[in-house]
């Protein structure tokens, strides 16, 4: 279960095996059924997830029911409301599974251990955080400049396996566009 952990980290910093043991030990291993949630809206994000199987979603509800989806997550990723994670306040998110998943969770005392004890983790993990901030502020400046037609083929590089494992109407949400628009654009796309 560890293995693609310790691919994702390798590709980035050359870690010793003493150190991914010790980092290994500070997880949690989690089983999340489909629809399970990892996260609900008004809870503290007490742990960060790697997915090292299954997808997740993170998204949230407005006042009329309707979805709005962030992020899609899985083998590989990582995920939580960095938010309230690092504030320890409620979370605005829902993150639940879309299929059966098997998680890694690291708690923020063990994260912060890990930064501390292990150089090549703290050089991970800033390498992961630069790298989502730079993905989430071109994602939002993309929504406001790409055409629906550009956001998805973006979506289909950045998640090339979601779109035979997420609904339509899901990938609908996370480009936000409605459920006619995404399948005229699919149609097109397969011309």
């Amino acid at each position: 279960m560890f293995e693609l952990l310790h691919q994702k980290i390798s590709a980035i910093t050359p870690i010793s095996d003493e150190d991914f043991e010790r980092f290994q030990s500070l997880f949690i291993v989690k089983q999340l059924r489909r629809k399970q949630y990892f996260l609900q809206e008004g809870d503290t994000c007490k742990y960060q997830a790697f997915v090292a199987g299954g997808l997740l979603r993170s998204y949230t509800v407005d006042e009329k029911g309707g979805e709005h989806i962030l992020q899609f997550a899985s083998e590989g990723w990582w995920l939580a409301d960095l938010s309230s994670y690092l504030s320890n306040e409620p979370s605005f998110l829902n993150m639940d599974a879309l299929e059966d998943a098997q998680l890694l969770l690291l708690s923020k005392p063990a994260w912060e251990a890990a930064l501390r004890d292990m150089p090549p983790l703290e050089h991970y993990f800033r390498i992961i955080l630069q790298n989502h901030l730079v993905a989430t502020q071109k994602r939002l400046l993309q929504s406001f400049a790409e055409t629906a037609e550009q956001r998805y083929k973006r979506f289909l590089q950045t998640y090339p396996d979601c779109s035979q494992r997420v609904p339509q109407h899901m990938i609908a949400s996370y480009l936000g566009l409605t459920r006619e628009t995404l399948s005229r654009l699919r149609r097109q796309a397969a011309k």
